[in-house]
């Protein structure tokens, strides 16, 4: 194998690493913005029973009693 096709074939096989490590690095982003949005959906939740501001009544019946 010559040296010009090794260097060819390093130079392909980094330019699909850097594209993987983007691939994943946009995934990670995506992910921590879905955990970011549920952290305050149960924060918002928690909130709202430590207030007694929820709609949920134990021993009231519903409205269809």
């Amino acid at each position: 194998m010559d040296f010009e096709k090794r260097l060819i074939d390093l130079e392909t096989k980094i330019s699909f690493q850097d594209q993987t490590i983007e691939d994943l690095h946009e995934a990670i982003y995506k992910q921590q913005q879905q955990i970011t949005q549920l952290e305050k959906t149960i924060e918002n939740f928690h909130n709202q029973i430590k207030s007694g501001e929820n709609d949920i009544r134990p021993n009231e019946k519903p409205p269809h009693y």
